[in-house]
């Protein structure tokens, strides 16, 4: 066999089965892209370009609604402080966008990708023959032994009960129902509620948007960490409004607390530098 020519060389180094770009030629996973634009919707193009193929007009509704839910939770949320912060220290909106999605990461952005992975385990759990309230429990488990108690997708520091989760978990009812998806992750959601409310003593554990949106992932077959990137581009939406917002605005150099508010300093009280830390001519 011949060695690769160096054309071919090249060639192979960033292949992809993504993008055909060529003079005149635009197309992506085959579809070109005059025969996409005005025909596709964002979301069944998002589907399209992570998966291989479009989706059904369903699937992308519930792609579309989980992206809708999530696009912002306003100033205090830290990706979209930070947003606006970066503005007014004088980036560009494309500066601001980076430094708030830097932000989302396991505490801040990991949840939704933490949930589906918790419930790929009481899917397996249960398909492995566990009954599926005990295979949650086990999944329960095994996730506070690795990661600690928190349990991501569930309860909210902020909203006692999260106006988002009830509109997504009926699409998702709804589409069970038609057979646009087979509700394995809906059962496996409400399967931790259930254990958890029972160790709880009866007191509720709401499903939070992570929790919701997770569930929409799961059913749409989307792997545990494109639930984190696909949150990432919903949650730019709020992120670049928020940072326009600012940019708008004649404020410089906004930290996190205005300035007529103090903050705590809990370090030595005032003293003087001790004489043998001078060093030689500066006393």
């Amino acid at each position: 066999m011949n060695p690769p020519t160096d054309r071919e060389q090249i060639a192979s180094y960033w292949s992809t089965a993504i993008s055909n770009i060529a003079p005149g030629n635009i197309a992506f996973r085959g579809y070109a892209i005059q025969d996409l634009i005005g025909r596709v919707s964002f979301p069944a193009m998002i589907w399209m370009m992570l998966r291989g193929d479009l989706p059904t007009p369903r699937q992308a509704e519930l792609l579309e609604a989980a992206m809708v839910a999530s696009v912002d939770h306003g100033p205090h949320a830290p990706s979209i402080a930070v947003a606006r912060m970066a503005v007014s220290t004088g980036l560009p909106l494309n500066g601001a966008m980076a430094s708030a999605i830097n932000l989302l990461d396991d505490v801040h952005g990991g949840a939704g990708e933490q949930s589906v992975e918790l419930f790929d385990d009481v899917i397996a759990r249960h398909r492995d023959g566990l009954d599926i309230d005990t295979a949650a429990a086990a999944a329960i488990d095994a996730f506070v032994a690795e990661h600690g108690k928190y349990l991501p997708g569930f309860g909210h520091r902020f909203h006692p009960i999260d106006p988002r989760v009830a509109p997504l978990m009926a699409m998702v009812d709804r589409a069970m129902e038609d057979g646009i998806v087979a509700g394995d992750y809906a059962a496996a959601s409400r399967a931790v509620v259930s254990v958890m409310e029972r160790r709880r003593g009866g007191r509720h554990l709401p499903v939070n948007i992570d929790g919701v949106t997770a569930v929409i992932y799961g059913e749409l077959g989307f792997a545990a960490p494109l639930a984190r990137g696909i949150f990432c581009l919903s949650r730019a939406v709020g992120i670049l409004s928020h940072a326009w917002e600012q940019q708008s605005r004649s404020e410089r150099n906004k930290g996190p607390i205005p300035r007529t508010f103090d903050y705590d300093y809990t370090g030595q009280p005032a003293r003087p530098v001790p004489t043998s830390a001078v060093e030689p001519g500066k006393s």
